[in-house]
């Protein structure tokens, strides 16, 4: 196990494709660059969020095993949706705010989508290195095309109801930000449990099920990317 952790090449393959992604987000911002520190920041902090949903998917996990047979359908649907999903996008989503919300910087409507980016492909650079160094180079190219970009997509959605929420405060209404702070969690772990969910079902057919709404999802999230780009606008 020591050598992989001195393997340039596992290493490369665990962090390149979320650099790629990362460099393609900055680009898009097309207004105002954010700083190079409050990035490097983000990506950090992103990496420390992989801990506090660890520790909440672990309670969660045993507490869920005492109640229901471990693998049922009904285990599962909780467990990628609820314990999984929310506990990491709400770990993401609770860094992102502690670092930006009152940040000068943050004053244009992509720059929360590019927070959110950053910090979700953090905790994916983190979370591949784990696991490209417990399974080797196959399981890099298949994180690759999926979990990294998934997580990249995850970091879009968040990013776009942070904004608004961002915009509302700044307008006065108050209830109004509240709700779009409380959508930049909950519809990312709503995908991130239907990604892992789907993703955990044990057929060829429900097979094509995952791989068309991993399509859409990213399509939607390029999508937003280029409209929000855009469209940028002071918040």
């Amino acid at each position: 196990m020591g050598i992989f952790y001195l393997n340039p090449f596992l290493i490369a393959a665990a962090v390149l494709p979320a650099l790629f992604l990362l460099v393609r987000v900055n680009r898009a911002d097309k207004v105002e660059k954010e700083p190079r520190g409050l990035l490097i920041m983000l990506v950090v902090f992103g990496a420390v969020s992989t801990a506090a949903a660890s520790i909440a998917e672990r309670a969660g996990i045993f507490a869920l095993s005492l109640f229901m047979p471990v693998d049922s359908l009904l285990y599962n649907a909780i467990l990628y949706f609820v314990i999984v999903g929310l506990s990491e996008e709400f770990a993401k989503y609770f860094f992102l705010k502690k670092r930006t919300w009152n940040d000068p910087e943050f004053n244009y409507s992509f720059d929360a989508v590019v927070y959110a980016v950053y910090i979700s492909l953090g905790f994916a650079i983190w979370e591949n290195l784990i696991y490209v160094f417990s399974y080797g180079l196959g399981t890099a190219l298949v994180r690759a095309v999926t979990a990294i970009p998934g997580h990249a997509c995850f970091g879009v959605f968040m990013g776009v109801f942070y904004g608004e929420a961002k915009r509302r405060e700044n307008m006065g209404d108050a209830d109004g930000s509240k709700t779009y702070r409380s959508a930049a969690v909950t519809v990312p772990a709503l995908l991130h449990g239907c990604y892992d969910f789907a993703a955990s079902l044990q057929s060829r057919g429900y097979m094509w099920i995952f791989i068309v709404f991993v399509a859409v999802m990213f399509l939607t999230a390029f999508r937003l990317v280029r409209k929000m780009s855009d469209e940028d606008k002071s918040i």
